[in-house]
């Protein structure tokens, strides 16, 4: 395939790594739980809270997870803990917040950042499977937010919350139906909590990244794209993939105080993607080709 980025420029790169977007100390002391937060796309939010001086909560079901995130976290100067949780298991979740609050206190913002995910036809999708990623998706989502929400509200304090979502979330995902519906249903539930807890002062955001390389994929992930998430660049009209501190800068604005009015939005960040149209569509191949040719391939 022709490198257009010999011709295009493409968008341009962001600053680099290390730089925080808001002012020094915006998060200094307020508490940050994160989902999910030792790897990936949770991690690489963790350390930018960090940079500004957020308490970090990691919140997971692996202990390496746990020392993956606090390391990454303490490797910026900033300060976490790490607590066991299933998001799908209220009681955990419960629990989670109390040692949280026995730290900090009161947790001044929460991502819902733990998912789930793996490609398969819907009608090989077993109910197992479906309830797998459905419970820590959107059953996770609404666990830990109504949780949060109860103890703000409580403490008569303010908050926020930020949904991390997909790009596909409005669109179609073949091989990904339980996800798909899932995330679809944490944007409503985004929606309906902003109007619901606006008067209460919680904020209720998504954001939907697109195409983010890191070195936390999943191997079913990786099986998809043989060439490596960066070679993903092609398929989006920006003509380059995310870098994940440009995830982690836009979720630090989104639970801001430069963002009080801003809730109940889905921002989108992924160079056009969702928005990709061609003169002409490409061939359809039927989802199960797709997987058969992938598994071939590997």
């Amino acid at each position: 395939m022709e490198d257009y980025r010999t011709r295009y420029p493409g968008l341009p790169q962001p600053p680099e790594s290390g730089k925080p977007m808001l002012p020094p100390g915006t998060y200094q002391d307020k508490t940050i739980l994160i989902t999910g937060g030792g790897t990936g796309l949770g991690k690489a939010m963790a350390v930018e809270f960090a940079r500004l001086g957020g308490n970090i909560v990691i919140a997971s079901r692996n202990p390496d997870h746990h020392a993956a995130g606090i390391a990454a976290v303490q490797a910026v100067g900033g300060r976490a803990i790490a607590i066991a949780m299933d998001v799908r298991q209220p009681e955990q979740v419960a629990n989670a917040f109390d040692t949280l609050e026995a730290e900090f206190g009161v947790a001044d913002v929460l991502i819902n950042n733990a998912a789930g995910n793996f490609p398969v036809p819907a009608v090989d999708l077993t109910p197992n499977g479906w309830r797998a990623v459905t419970g820590i998706v959107l059953d996770g989502a609404f666990f830990c937010s109504r949780e949060f929400a109860k103890r703000c509200i409580a403490a008569g304090k303010p908050g926020a919350i930020l949904n991390i979502l997909v790009a596909y979330t409005t669109g179609a995902a073949p091989g990904h139906s339980h996800s798909a519906a899932a995330k679809a249903g944490v944007l409503s539930l985004t929606n309906t909590l902003a109007v619901e807890w606006a008067p209460n002062g919680i904020r209720v955001n998504a954001l939907s990244p697109g195409i983010f390389p890191h070195r936390d994929h999943s191997p079913d992930m990786l099986k998809q794209r043989p060439e490596g998430y960066e070679a993903e660049w092609r398929r989006v009209p920006g003509l380059r993939t995310g870098n994940t501190h440009e995830l982690g800068w836009a979720a630090t604005y989104l639970c801001s105080p430069y963002a009080a009015y801003v809730t109940g939005m889905d921002f989108l960040i992924d160079g056009a993607e969702r928005h990709r149209r061609a003169l002409r569509q490409g061939e359809v191949v039927p989802i199960r080709e797709q997987l058969l040719a992938r598994d071939t391939a590997a």
